[in-house]
């Protein structure tokens, strides 16, 4: 499938009115299951429970030391998601380090190309493209060559936009944690303007908008409702903690409402 023709299809359902994509990310299912040797809770069994209660897609982050996501975690899963033709499958990390042999294995919907360095306790930074950029262009390409969708993790610096069109991308996950982190104070309203110039700019450039990191049922609305046209929120850790006390169906339902709420 041509990459650039999913894209279109994404950003056509993004922008007719149709709610964001919810794509569960599921790391932090797979820490607590490698906390002991029994294999749950299951991976799949709660990929399967997210797509049943509307979810349109499923991320994982394997990271070198495999401190979550699993090998055999990406490949089962790309076999689970066989059965759900209409969700995607995201898979994200440094195409420097491990992430590339899961691209060619499996060649999932969608790839997100992220510059964490190998030990990263977590994802805190876009990339600096004047730096990157020259060496990330043969990877998109080979992925685009795989019919794979790349998304490139970036910070909401409305300058950067076109610079990752011009590397090929056909999208950008906006690094949304410094908005998390003001939601609620003084400076929500001042970032919320920063990232809703960042999408304007990667919309402009002929870019689909996605955002992921630290968005949760409290601040989830509000992002949505001032940075219009988001094709698709990644959650895991909220999400995931949210499971634990509304169970795994319900806190799905619970973020597709609140994507529902910040209108069309």
């Amino acid at each position: 499938m041509n990459p650039l023709m999913a894209d279109e299809a994404g950003s056509d359902a993004g922008h007719r009115g149709h709610p964001t994509a919810l794509s569960v990310n599921v790391n932090k299912v797979a820490l607590l299951r490698n906390t002991r040797h029994l294999g749950i809770p299951s991976v799949q069994r709660i990929a399967t429970l997210c797509l049943q209660a509307g979810a349109q897609g499923i991320t994982v982050h394997p990271r070198p030391d495999e401190r979550h996501i699993r090998g055999h975690d990406v490949t089962e899963l790309a076999a689970l998601l066989k059965d759900w033709p209409q969700a995607e499958y995201n898979i994200e990390g440094n195409p420097f380090h491990n992430l590339m042999g899961f691209v060619r294995a499996v060649r999932p919907q969608q790839v997100t190309f992220v510059p964490d360095s190998e030990g990263q306790f977590t994802s805190d930074h876009g990339w600096d493209l004047a730096v990157d950029g020259d060496r990330l262009k043969p990877l998109i390409d080979e992925a685009h060559g795989l019919g794979v969708r790349v998304s490139l993790f970036m910070d909401p610096l409305p300058g950067a936009m076109a610079m990752a069109r011009a590397v090929g991308a056909d999208r950008v996950e906006l690094y949304t944690e410094p908005y998390a982190a003001a939601h609620g104070k003084t400076g929500q309203a001042a970032e919320l303007a920063r990232f809703a110039a960042a999408a304007r700019a990667a919309q402009a450039a002929g870019l689909g908008v996605n955002a992921g990191h630290d968005l949760n049922r409290d601040n989830l609305s509000d992002f949505l409702r001032a940075v219009r046209g988001v094709l698709e929120v990644s959650i895991g850790h909220a999400l995931v903690a949210d499971a634990l006390e509304l169970g795994v169906s319900e806190t799905v339902r619970d973020y597709q409402r609140c994507i529902r709420a910040a209108g069309p």
